[in-house]
């Protein structure tokens, strides 16, 4: 029997977070350094990538910075290549990039939908699948998708008028629960992180427009913190999470719970 302890620990695993140069995903590549685990970020930016790689290698683990757009096949598997190349293996995936868009349903111009569904759907269904073929090898591996309450049901367009943003979250948790069950006899886990309100740089301009509203809404009555999001990924991403998969995990302060 492991010590609890012991579950939960990444060292000598390796990840990489698409969309790791700001934001969440910035917070969610601090999480997996400070458990151990070596890791890649990777983004278009790959100037904000290198200095989140240099706060993990001050925690002491080893790190990479690369450039990634997440719709490009070419940039997805050079991203693949060069983790296997420099570290032998890929244990954890977080897919984390996305993109939104404000806009009425009926004004939404259709090339910001396509963007919006390319980078949050296909972006996380290239990069599981490159990395996926990795671990189909290993017979090992934890895929963490990213994706949104937006992705639960309807949004008050007060608060969030972003269809295609909403529509894609949920197409992510479907397409989670899918590849559980498609690639569980492999032995990968895949499942899915539904945050609720995180000031970023996404969502700054939802949060300062509809704030009262938001907290009203939300049981804990408060944004989600830098430290919200580290124990909900590691969870996942480590061995405390071995008999779990397909499943979404709510991270919203309770906001979900509102009927």
């Amino acid at each position: 029997m492991m010590h609890v302890l012991e579950l939960f620990k990444l060292t000598g695993k390796t990840a990489i977070v698409t969309g790791g140069g700001r934001g969440l995903g910035e917070q969610i590549a601090i999480g997996l350094a400070e458990a151990g685990a070596n890791v890649v970020v990777c983004s278009r930016k790959v100037e904000a990538c290198e200095e989140v790689k240099e706060k993990l290698e001050q925690l002491g683990v080893r790190s990479l910075a690369l450039k990634c757009d997440v719709t490009n096949p070419d940039d997805v598997e050079a991203v693949v290549q060069t983790t296997v190349r420099e570290f032998g293996q890929i244990d954890i995936l977080v897919n984390n990039s996305g993109a939104t868009w404000g806009a009425t349903v009926e004004e939404m111009p259709l090339e910001a939908w396509k963007k919006v569904i390319n980078v949050n759907v296909t972006g996380t269904f290239l990069m599981s699948q490159a990395v996926g073929k990795v671990m189909m090898k290993q017979r090992c591996g934890k895929i963490i998708n990213i994706a949104s309450v937006a992705g639960l049901g309807g949004t008050n367009p007060a608060v969030m008028n972003t269809i295609a943003y909403n529509t894609s979250k949920g197409a992510v948790i479907t397409f989670t629960k899918d590849l559980a069950v498609k690639w569980g006899e492999y032995g990968i886990y895949v499942n899915a992180i539904a945050p609720g309100f995180f000031p970023t740089k996404m969502s700054k301009v939802v949060i300062e427009r509809g704030s009262e509203q938001i907290l009203a809404n939300t049981p804990l009555k408060r944004f989600g913190s830098e430290n919200d999001l580290k124990g909900a990924v590691l969870f996942l991403a480590s061995s405390a999470s071995d008999f779990v998969t397909g499943s979404l995990l709510v991270v919203d302060g309770g906001t979900h719970a509102y009927c």
